[in-house]
């Protein structure tokens, strides 16, 4: 199941307690997840990765105070962002917890993009979009309300679809211009205003590849915090046209064998390579969700 996913809550279940500021106390000591860019900052050479208990490291200036995000294994969890010039104490080291390289596990990358995707949205939501006014929080929850004009904000998740596309034993794939050659992936966009998840699909898929595609059907989601987005995967199967990518946006587009796929970005972590190993080989029985109906069609 993509419940399962690095950075969806699945993974930390049993360890994390999500809760606004005001539900956690201030009175009790905790851990913190104190994030360097897209690293959290470990002990160094530490055979078991822990997050930071009790105060920030001497001589480390947080951008602003820690953000009360919740519990870790029952003690509070407070995330801080320190600035990407300062250097760390020997005994420390910056981790990634973005991209194939990243040396963590996925339960302490998971909480990291937690806290990341938390502290994102607190740097953005200070003032309010309708009148300029400072925002307040709205009482347990994240949302936040302008006293000078009423208005309310709620955390921005973006929504995106990314699709498999098959055409018998191959498989569509794109190579976006910022990525480096010979690394390719499904086809991915933010959904537009007034279309359907479906609707996004096809016209990723037009303006990405230049093909039509049909029988779009759900497959699974995942959290993708960086800084704020939510990978909503589909597979659909090719319906005509010639492959053909935007030279944009996309500088490489092919049919690949479903049995020699190239490298893809994100590694193990990602959606993308989630769905082409579970979905990537033909016949493979597995439950999806139809555009047609809700009902699961299949087995596990």
């Amino acid at each position: 199941m993509s419940n399962f996913l690095p950075f969806n809550t699945t993974m930390i279940r049993n360890l994390f307690t999500p809760l606004p500021p005001e539900q956690v106390r201030d009175d009790t000591p905790g851990f913190l997840a104190v994030l360097q860019g897209s690293s959290l900052i470990l002990l160094a050479g530490s055979p078991q990765a822990l997050l930071q208990d009790g105060s920030l490291p001497a001589g480390i200036v947080p951008d602003q105070e820690p953000l009360k995000i919740g519990l870790w294994q029952g003690k509070p969890l407070r995330a801080v962002r320190i600035a990407a010039n300062i250097t760390l104490p020997a005994e420390y080291e910056a981790v990634p917890f973005q991209g194939p390289d990243t040396g963590l596990d996925n339960t302490l990358a998971t909480i990291a993009g937690r806290a990341a995707q938390i502290l994102h949205w607190e740097r953005r939501s200070r003032f309010c979009s309708h009148c300029g006014g400072e925002l307040a929080r709205i009482p347990d929850g994240w949302g936040k309300r302008c006293p000078s004009c009423g208005d309310e904000h709620y955390p921005h998740i973006h929504p995106c679809i990314i699709v498999l596309v098959r055409r018998g034993a191959e498989l569509l794939l794109i190579r976006n211009a910022a990525w480096s050659p010979g690394r390719f992936s499904l086809v991915a966009g933010f959904v537009d205003f007034g279309e359907s998840l479906e609707e996004c699909v096809q016209r990723e898929v037009r303006e990405e590849a230049g093909i039509e595609v049909t029988n779009i059907r759900y497959v699974g989601s995942q959290c993708w915090p960086f800084p704020s987005q939510e990978m909503i995967g589909f597979l659909a199967d090719y319906a005509g046209g010639e492959v053909r990518p935007d030279g944009v946006e996309v500088v490489e587009a092919g049919w690949f064998s479903e049995d020699a796929l190239p490298a893809s970005p994100g590694g193990g972590r990602s959606i993308s390579r989630w769905i082409m190993d579970i979905y990537g080989k033909s016949g493979a029985g597995r439950t999806v969700i139809t555009t047609s109906s809700s009902e699961a069609q299949g087995t596990m």
